[in-house]
Protein backbone atom coordinates (compact mmCIF):
# COMPACT_ATOMS: atom_id res chain seq x y z
CA UNK A 1 0.00 0.00 0.00
CA UNK A 2 1.70 3.54 -1.10
CA UNK A 3 1.73 5.92 1.97
CA UNK A 4 0.82 9.57 0.65
CA UNK A 5 1.32 12.84 3.00
CA UNK A 6 -1.49 15.00 2.32
CA UNK A 7 -0.56 18.61 3.41
CA UNK A 8 -4.20 20.02 2.81
CA UNK A 9 -6.89 17.10 3.30
CA UNK A 10 -8.53 16.62 0.24
CA UNK A 11 -12.38 16.79 -0.28
CA UNK A 12 -14.66 14.16 -0.24
CA UNK A 13 -15.56 14.88 -3.57
CA UNK A 14 -11.88 14.17 -4.79
CA UNK A 15 -11.70 10.82 -3.06
CA UNK A 16 -12.46 8.88 -6.32
CA UNK A 17 -8.93 10.05 -8.09
CA UNK A 18 -7.07 7.59 -5.05
CA UNK A 19 -6.77 4.35 -5.69
CA UNK A 20 -7.47 1.24 -2.92
CA UNK A 21 -3.96 0.89 -2.28
CA UNK A 22 -3.39 4.41 -0.65
CA UNK A 23 -2.97 5.20 2.71
CA UNK A 24 -3.42 8.80 3.46
CA UNK A 25 -1.38 10.31 6.29
CA UNK A 26 -1.84 13.95 7.64
CA UNK A 27 -3.26 16.21 8.52
CA UNK A 28 -5.74 15.50 10.66
CA UNK A 29 -3.58 14.81 13.56
CA UNK A 30 -1.07 17.83 12.93
CA UNK A 31 -1.34 21.42 14.76
CA UNK A 32 0.55 24.22 13.83
CA UNK A 33 3.25 23.54 15.98
CA UNK A 34 3.61 19.91 14.24
CA UNK A 35 2.37 19.91 10.75
CA UNK A 36 4.87 16.98 9.66
CA UNK A 37 3.82 14.44 12.50
CA UNK A 38 2.49 11.95 9.97
CA UNK A 39 4.97 12.75 7.59
CA UNK A 40 7.99 9.89 8.24
CA UNK A 41 6.30 6.89 6.83
CA UNK A 42 5.41 8.72 3.80
CA UNK A 43 6.49 7.66 0.53
CA UNK A 44 4.55 10.41 -1.66
CA UNK A 45 3.34 14.18 -0.63
CA UNK A 46 1.08 16.31 -1.73
CA UNK A 47 2.01 19.73 -1.12
CA UNK A 48 0.10 23.18 -1.24
CA UNK A 49 1.65 26.47 -0.74
CA UNK A 50 1.68 26.99 2.76
CA UNK A 51 4.35 24.87 4.19
CA UNK A 52 8.50 25.02 3.02
CA UNK A 53 9.55 21.51 1.92
CA UNK A 54 13.31 21.99 2.73
CA UNK A 55 15.98 19.09 3.12
CA UNK A 56 15.41 19.12 7.08
CA UNK A 57 11.64 17.83 6.25
CA UNK A 58 12.93 15.40 3.75
CA UNK A 59 15.03 13.66 5.94
CA UNK A 60 11.94 13.19 7.89
CA UNK A 61 10.64 10.38 5.58
CA UNK A 62 13.70 8.27 4.24
CA UNK A 63 11.17 6.23 2.36
CA UNK A 64 10.05 9.51 0.23
CA UNK A 65 10.36 9.38 -3.32
CA UNK A 66 7.87 12.22 -4.80
CA UNK A 67 6.66 15.66 -4.09
CA UNK A 68 3.79 16.94 -6.43
CA UNK A 69 2.29 20.64 -5.77
CA UNK A 70 -1.30 21.33 -6.11
CA UNK A 71 -0.43 23.99 -8.33
CA UNK A 72 2.42 25.79 -10.17
CA UNK A 73 4.81 27.30 -8.51
CA UNK A 74 7.69 25.13 -6.34
CA UNK A 75 9.19 28.08 -4.67
CA UNK A 76 8.52 26.25 -1.47
CA UNK A 77 10.24 23.35 -2.42
CA UNK A 78 14.16 22.61 -2.14
CA UNK A 79 14.72 21.03 -5.58
CA UNK A 80 18.18 20.89 -4.97
CA UNK A 81 17.99 18.75 -1.85
CA UNK A 82 15.19 16.89 -3.64
CA UNK A 83 17.25 16.01 -6.49
CA UNK A 84 20.13 14.75 -4.72
CA UNK A 85 17.91 12.50 -2.20
CA UNK A 86 16.69 11.49 -5.71
CA UNK A 87 12.67 12.50 -4.98
CA UNK A 88 11.08 13.73 -8.04
CA UNK A 89 8.87 17.16 -8.29
CA UNK A 90 6.45 17.64 -9.93
CA UNK A 91 3.59 20.29 -10.61
CA UNK A 92 0.37 20.66 -12.16
CA UNK A 93 0.63 24.00 -14.52
CA UNK A 94 -2.43 23.32 -16.52
CA UNK A 95 -4.73 23.02 -13.62
CA UNK A 96 -5.37 26.71 -13.10
CA UNK A 97 -4.91 28.41 -15.95
CA UNK A 98 -8.62 29.25 -16.72
CA UNK A 99 -8.93 30.26 -13.63
CA UNK A 100 -6.28 32.34 -12.61
CA UNK A 101 -6.45 34.74 -16.02
CA UNK A 102 -10.42 35.08 -15.22
CA UNK A 103 -9.35 36.19 -11.98
CA UNK A 104 -7.18 38.40 -13.78
CA UNK A 105 -8.77 39.91 -15.39
CA UNK A 106 -11.78 39.96 -12.56
CA UNK A 107 -9.65 42.31 -10.49
CA UNK A 108 -8.26 44.23 -13.11
CA UNK A 109 -12.39 45.12 -14.47
CA UNK A 110 -13.07 45.66 -10.84
CA UNK A 111 -9.90 47.91 -10.16
CA UNK A 112 -10.04 50.27 -13.20
CA UNK A 113 -14.27 50.43 -12.75
CA UNK A 114 -13.59 51.48 -9.06
CA UNK A 115 -16.07 48.86 -7.50
CA UNK A 116 -15.01 48.79 -4.18
CA UNK A 117 -14.97 53.24 -3.79
CA UNK A 118 -18.48 53.22 -5.37
CA UNK A 119 -19.71 50.32 -3.54
CA UNK A 120 -18.61 51.99 -0.50
CA UNK A 121 -20.62 55.00 -1.19
CA UNK A 122 -23.77 53.28 -2.11
CA UNK A 123 -23.68 51.18 1.09
CA UNK A 124 -23.31 54.07 3.46
CA UNK A 125 -25.94 55.98 2.41
CA UNK A 126 -26.94 59.22 2.28
CA UNK A 127 -27.48 62.31 -0.83
CA UNK A 128 -24.83 61.52 -3.33
CA UNK A 129 -24.71 62.34 -6.80
CA UNK A 130 -23.08 59.23 -8.36
CA UNK A 131 -23.44 60.62 -11.95
CA UNK A 132 -20.35 62.87 -10.54
CA UNK A 133 -18.88 60.85 -7.82
CA UNK A 134 -17.86 57.78 -9.95
CA UNK A 135 -14.52 57.85 -11.85
CA UNK A 136 -14.63 53.99 -12.83
CA UNK A 137 -13.01 53.81 -16.62
CA UNK A 138 -13.54 51.77 -19.87
CA UNK A 139 -10.81 49.07 -20.08
CA UNK A 140 -11.35 48.99 -23.96
CA UNK A 141 -8.68 51.31 -25.48
CA UNK A 142 -6.12 50.74 -22.35
CA UNK A 143 -2.86 49.09 -22.93
CA UNK A 144 -2.27 46.02 -20.45
CA UNK A 145 1.15 45.14 -20.23
CA UNK A 146 2.30 41.04 -19.29
CA UNK A 147 5.56 40.27 -17.04
CA UNK A 148 5.20 36.78 -18.41
CA UNK A 149 3.19 35.46 -21.13
CA UNK A 150 3.08 31.51 -20.61
CA UNK A 151 0.42 29.05 -20.21
CA UNK A 152 -1.71 31.92 -17.61
CA UNK A 153 -0.36 35.06 -19.18
CA UNK A 154 -1.42 34.03 -22.57
CA UNK A 155 -4.66 33.12 -21.79
CA UNK A 156 -5.01 36.92 -19.65
CA UNK A 157 -3.78 38.17 -23.42
CA UNK A 158 -6.50 36.54 -24.90
CA UNK A 159 -9.35 37.63 -23.08
CA UNK A 160 -8.22 41.40 -22.90
CA UNK A 161 -8.01 41.46 -26.60
CA UNK A 162 -11.51 40.95 -26.21
CA UNK A 163 -11.82 43.69 -24.23
CA UNK A 164 -10.45 45.90 -26.99
CA UNK A 165 -7.49 46.20 -24.97
CA UNK A 166 -3.76 46.50 -26.97
CA UNK A 167 -1.40 44.22 -24.80
CA UNK A 168 2.12 44.15 -24.93
CA UNK A 169 4.55 41.29 -23.44
CA UNK A 170 8.12 41.39 -21.32
CA UNK A 171 9.03 37.56 -21.18
CA UNK A 172 13.12 37.05 -21.94
CA UNK A 173 12.48 33.28 -21.17
CA UNK A 174 9.36 32.88 -24.14
CA UNK A 175 9.86 31.26 -27.55
CA UNK A 176 10.33 34.01 -29.61
CA UNK A 177 6.83 33.47 -31.78
CA UNK A 178 5.08 33.41 -28.97
CA UNK A 179 3.61 37.09 -28.31
CA UNK A 180 2.82 37.24 -31.92
CA UNK A 181 1.02 33.81 -32.41
CA UNK A 182 -0.90 35.78 -29.04
CA UNK A 183 -1.22 38.84 -30.82
CA UNK A 184 0.51 40.51 -28.53
CA UNK A 185 3.74 43.05 -29.27
CA UNK A 186 7.33 42.32 -27.04
CA UNK A 187 8.54 45.21 -25.47
CA UNK A 188 12.85 45.31 -25.79
CA UNK A 189 12.86 45.29 -21.93
CA UNK A 190 10.77 45.39 -19.08
CA UNK A 191 10.92 48.95 -18.30
CA UNK A 192 9.47 49.56 -21.82
CA UNK A 193 6.17 47.82 -21.00
CA UNK A 194 6.14 49.68 -17.54
CA UNK A 195 6.50 53.22 -19.19
CA UNK A 196 3.32 52.01 -21.79
CA UNK A 197 1.51 50.19 -20.24
CA UNK A 198 -2.01 51.67 -18.12
CA UNK A 199 -2.38 48.55 -16.48
CA UNK A 200 0.62 46.04 -15.07
CA UNK A 201 -0.43 42.36 -14.86
CA UNK A 202 2.54 39.94 -13.59
CA UNK A 203 2.60 36.46 -14.72
CA UNK A 204 6.02 34.90 -13.52
CA UNK A 205 7.59 32.78 -11.05
CA UNK A 206 9.06 33.85 -7.80
CA UNK A 207 12.83 33.17 -7.68
CA UNK A 208 16.01 35.02 -6.23
CA UNK A 209 16.05 36.79 -9.70
CA UNK A 210 12.30 38.13 -9.23
CA UNK A 211 11.93 38.46 -5.38
CA UNK A 212 10.34 42.24 -5.17
CA UNK A 213 11.10 42.68 -9.44
CA UNK A 214 8.49 45.31 -8.84
CA UNK A 215 10.08 47.69 -6.41
CA UNK A 216 10.13 51.66 -5.81
CA UNK A 217 12.18 52.29 -8.59
CA UNK A 218 9.78 50.08 -11.18
CA UNK A 219 6.63 52.02 -9.81
CA UNK A 220 8.32 54.87 -10.37
CA UNK A 221 8.94 53.82 -14.27
CA UNK A 222 5.42 53.09 -14.55
CA UNK A 223 2.75 55.40 -15.83
CA UNK A 224 1.52 58.23 -13.55
CA UNK A 225 -2.38 57.06 -13.38
CA UNK A 226 -1.70 52.96 -13.80
CA UNK A 227 -3.07 50.37 -11.91
CA UNK A 228 -0.86 46.52 -10.91
CA UNK A 229 -2.16 43.46 -10.67
CA UNK A 230 -0.67 40.39 -9.08
CA UNK A 231 -1.67 36.98 -9.45
CA UNK A 232 1.31 35.13 -8.89
CA UNK A 233 3.34 35.46 -6.41
CA UNK A 234 3.31 37.97 -3.32
CA UNK A 235 7.07 38.15 -2.95
CA UNK A 236 7.52 39.65 -6.88
CA UNK A 237 6.35 42.99 -5.47
CA UNK A 238 7.56 45.08 -2.71
CA UNK A 239 4.35 46.22 -0.23
CA UNK A 240 5.47 48.80 1.10
CA UNK A 241 6.78 50.65 -2.32
CA UNK A 242 3.10 49.83 -3.61
CA UNK A 243 1.46 51.41 -0.71
CA UNK A 244 3.39 54.77 -1.25
CA UNK A 245 3.09 54.80 -4.81
CA UNK A 246 -1.23 54.50 -4.15
CA UNK A 247 -0.89 57.18 -1.24
CA UNK A 248 0.96 59.71 -3.25
CA UNK A 249 -1.35 59.00 -6.48
CA UNK A 250 1.37 57.66 -8.86
CA UNK A 251 -0.74 54.72 -9.12
CA UNK A 252 -4.16 54.73 -9.52
CA UNK A 253 -4.85 51.49 -7.98
CA UNK A 254 -4.23 47.88 -7.58
CA UNK A 255 -5.57 44.36 -7.66
CA UNK A 256 -3.62 41.89 -5.53
CA UNK A 257 -5.00 37.90 -4.99
CA UNK A 258 -1.08 37.16 -3.13
CA UNK A 259 0.94 39.05 -0.10
CA UNK A 260 3.92 37.95 1.17
CA UNK A 261 2.44 36.83 4.50
CA UNK A 262 -0.70 34.71 3.29
CA UNK A 263 -3.66 35.55 4.76
CA UNK A 264 -2.38 39.31 5.17
CA UNK A 265 -3.65 40.11 8.61
CA UNK A 266 -6.35 42.43 8.43
CA UNK A 267 -5.02 45.42 9.56
CA UNK A 268 -2.86 45.71 6.42
CA UNK A 269 -2.36 48.60 5.19
CA UNK A 270 -3.28 47.96 1.17
CA UNK A 271 -6.18 45.88 2.82
CA UNK A 272 -7.33 49.38 4.41
CA UNK A 273 -7.68 51.27 1.25
CA UNK A 274 -10.72 51.72 -1.67
CA UNK A 275 -8.06 51.43 -4.90
CA UNK A 276 -7.20 48.09 -3.53
CA UNK A 277 -8.90 45.41 -4.67
CA UNK A 278 -7.76 42.03 -2.36
CA UNK A 279 -8.51 37.93 -2.62
CA UNK A 280 -6.78 35.96 -0.16
CA UNK A 281 -4.46 33.35 -2.62
CA UNK A 282 -7.77 32.05 -4.66
CA UNK A 283 -7.33 32.87 -8.19
CA UNK A 284 -5.95 29.52 -9.51
CA UNK A 285 -9.13 27.56 -7.89
CA UNK A 286 -12.25 27.67 -9.12
CA UNK A 287 -14.18 24.39 -8.53
CA UNK A 288 -12.92 23.43 -11.78
CA UNK A 289 -9.66 24.06 -11.47
CA UNK A 290 -9.34 22.24 -7.68
CA UNK A 291 -10.37 19.14 -10.08
CA UNK A 292 -7.75 19.67 -12.71
CA UNK A 293 -5.16 20.71 -9.48
CA UNK A 294 -6.12 17.48 -7.58
CA UNK A 295 -6.48 15.29 -10.12
CA UNK A 296 -3.11 15.88 -12.11
CA UNK A 297 -1.22 15.88 -8.66
CA UNK A 298 -2.31 12.73 -7.16
CA UNK A 299 -1.85 11.21 -10.78
CA UNK A 300 1.39 11.90 -10.94
CA UNK A 301 2.37 10.61 -7.13
CA UNK A 302 0.78 7.43 -7.78
CA UNK A 303 2.85 7.56 -11.16
CA UNK A 304 5.92 7.58 -9.54
CA UNK A 305 5.21 5.15 -6.76
CA UNK A 306 4.22 2.81 -9.79
CA UNK A 307 8.15 3.19 -11.38
CA UNK A 308 6.35 5.13 -14.07
CA UNK A 309 7.73 8.91 -14.93
CA UNK A 310 5.38 11.44 -14.37
CA UNK A 311 4.16 14.46 -17.09
CA UNK A 312 4.68 17.39 -15.36
CA UNK A 313 8.68 16.79 -13.36
CA UNK A 314 10.64 19.84 -12.28
CA UNK A 315 13.70 18.51 -11.36
CA UNK A 316 16.38 16.40 -13.26
CA UNK A 317 16.66 12.70 -11.77
CA UNK A 318 18.92 11.68 -14.47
Amino acid sequence: MYRIWFERAPSPSFMHLLDDAVSLLGPANATPETPFIALPSAEGIIAAARLRYDDAVMAQAPGLRVIARVGIGVDNIDLEAATRRGIAVCNAPDGPTISTAEHTILLLLAVVKELRQIDRLMRQGGKVDFFNAYHGREACGLTLGLVGVGRIGGQVAKIAHTLGMQVLAFDPFAPVDRPAALQVERTASLEALLRQSDVVSLHLPLSAATYQLIDAARIAQMKPGAYLINTARGGLVDEAALLAGLEQGHLRGAGLDVFHHEPPDPSHPLLQRDDVIATPHIAGVAEEAKQRLWHTAIKQVLQVLRGERPQYLVNSLG
